[in-house]
């Protein structure tokens, strides 16, 4: 056969192989990439590592340090038996409850059985964690508990710092990282509360593949709504390192301008608690410290604020990509792997165990397998890019859910705060259309006689900061003034503070009671929502505490008039 016939003969049969089915099949299967179980091990436990070391050396500085940063002077020196300090810290007891959540009820758990579990937790919390909770107990299901109509500090940094668990569970799986912050997220954050956590865990599932960090955050940044607050700080910090990648005071001077100092991005913020700053601050430490865990986690420290929590998601991360077993001795070494974490039925080795036990199964839900080549066991991980949940604002919120715990879902909970929907079958009774949340269960709320007048409703706070609320959604008229039209009352010598919001805004508020502008045993207040005329509202009277006395609040009229026929809705 010539040379030029063997050619073409060559070409034909590759020709053939190319249009085989098989062939066809190849190039139209997704694109996977492979990690032993054995490397996901340890990664997966260089990242709780990293977590603890970071918390654990942070601790002593936490809050001491607000927009100024941390002398270098003032900086702990990390020795190895600080490692057993982190047994006791809420940013790693809080997520194991959600692993256990996963483990006791599998991936597809609902977010009310989540809720539940979070409701019966025994341990000390505080911000949107505390508010998410209480809110929980007291029959707000969610997603509505971490709502900002029920939740003051829905941007706070509470999921941020409880998300690792979800990359560390989904190497390489933004999507399984987005669905979980959807479901965790959502018991006590809101918008970029819950989009934190979402691009925190995205850089944890991108550490497992690889150390270029430009890269790990790319990844996160994906896992977000692209217009978002959370998402412009990520390029801003990303945009100063470049212009100025030997000095880190610089990015964090710009950071304190822009996401400290001005209002636009101060609306819903809780100030220093905001997850935008410390956010950033996780970041620095990450672009600045350049691979070096003592680096990373020092000036991540040294930004201030939250700032065990921050060196503890830089750490956890930067660990991540390294792994146990290559970090310094002086990290990975003398953990007491037979204490449990507080709270918890974890110690490290178990920890560990039920994170890999659910990545196998996040594995093969998010459409990958397992395989063994050679006696090595692997995650075979599909390549998809993830899709961001749609943008939500704090300052502007979508309607709430209307979402409550059923009386069976009460039972469950092991200290709700008062059996609500007794209460609400009073509130049907007087006001029908109406849902009341919140409620505490001082002075005995319900249905009452007061001052001549029976029934009429008595509401209490639930605690000291927490008011409680009665919501309605309204469809006003077009064209039409409409008044919503109230009657109130007051306990004996004492008051209380009436706020009226719309859609989440103060639209009015006054004190009720001794000493205020209304101080009659029965007090009409008429408030104008001709401004919304036409829209469908969300509104919410709030029984405000004021200084914790006696705050009851009575109502025995709540209606909305139109100006045309005075129709009562």
């Amino acid at each position: 056969m010539s040379s030029k016939r063997f050619k073409i003969v060559l070409l034909c049969l590759a020709f053939i192989a190319f249009l085989s089915p098989a062939s066809l099949s190849s190039a139209q299967e997704p694109q996977f990439r492979r990690l032993s179980v054995e490397e996901y091990r340890d990664k997966m436990k260089g990242g709780w590592i990293g977590q603890i070391v970071g918390v654990s050396w942070g601790a002593p500085t936490e809050f001491r340090y607000r927009d100024k940063t941390i002398p270098a002077v003032m900086v702990p020196k990390w020795k190895p038996e600080m490692i057993n300090h982190a047994f006791g810290q809420d940013d790693l007891y809080v997520e194991m409850t959600f692993l256990r959540t996963l483990e006791l009820y599998g991936l597809d758990c609902s977010i009310r059985q989540a809720g539940i579990d979070f409701a019966n937790t025994k341990y000390q919390l505080w911000c949107a964690n505390n508010s998410g909770r209480t809110n929980l107990r007291a029959g707000i299901a969610p997603p509505d508990s971490g709502h900002p109509q029920f939740n003051n500090c829905p941007n706070d940094i509470d999921y941020q710092i409880e998300s690792d668990f979800s990359g560390l569970i989904s190497p390489g799986m933004p999507q399984s990282v987005i669905a979980l912050g959807d479901k965790f997220g959502r018991l006590m954050n809101y918008s970029d509360g819950v989009y934190a956590g979402m691009f925190m865990g995205g850089m944890y599932a991108e550490a497992f593949f690889t150390q270029d960090v430009q890269q790990i955050i790319a990844a996160g940044l994906a896992c977000i709504p692209p217009d978002c607050q959370y998402a412009e700080m990520v390029r801003d910090v990303v945009t100063w390192h470049k212009e100025n990648p030997m000095n880190w005071t610089s990015c964090w001077e710009k950071c304190l301008e822009k996401y400290r100092k001005n209002p636009e991005y101060q609306k819903c913020s809780n100030g220093g608690i905001d997850c935008k700053i410390n956010g950033a601050y996780v970041l620095i430490g990450l672009l600045y410290g350049n691979g070096d865990v003592e680096k990373t986690t020092v000036i991540s420290m040294r930004c201030g604020q939250d700032s065990d929590c921050n060196p503890s998601s830089a750490a956890g991360v930067l660990c991540t990509t390294i792994g146990f077993s290559k970090l310094p001795s002086q990290y990975n070494t003398g953990l007491d792997e037979t204490q449990a974490f507080s709270h918890t039925s974890y110690n490290f080795p178990a920890l560990l165990d039920v994170c890999e036990k659910l990545a196998r199964q996040v594995v093969v839900a998010q459409g990958g397998r397992m395989e063994t080549f050679n006696g090595v066991e692997y995650f075979v991980i599909p390549v998809k890019k993830p899709q961001p949940p749609k943008l939500e604002l704090s300052w502007e919120p979508a309607p709430i859910s209307n979402s409550r715990f059923t009386d069976e879902e009460m039972a469950l909970i092991d200290s709700p705060v008062i059996a609500l929907n007794n209460i609400q079958k009073g509130v049907d009774r007087l006001f029908p259309g109406w849902k009341i949340y919140q409620c505490g269960p001082d002075m005995n709320p319900g249905l009452k006689e007061w001052h001549g007048k029976n029934p009429v409703l008595m509401t209490h706070p639930l605690n000291r900061t927490t008011p409680c609320l009665l919501s309605r959604r309204v469809d006003l008229p077009a064209g039409q003034k409409s008044t919503l039209k109230l009657c109130v009352g007051f306990h004996d010598d004492f008051d209380w503070k009436l706020v009226v919001r719309v859609n989440g805004s103060v639209q009015y508020e006054t004190l009720v009671g001794k000493g205020s502008p209304y101080d009659k045993p029965w007090n009409d207040i008429s408030i104008d929502l001709s401004q919304f005329a036409g829209q469908t509202i969300d509104l919410t009277l709030e029984n405000v505490p004021d200084d914790w006395a006696y705050e009851a609040a009575y109502w025995s009229e709540i209606k909305i008039v139109t100006e045309d026929d005075k129709s009562e809705k």
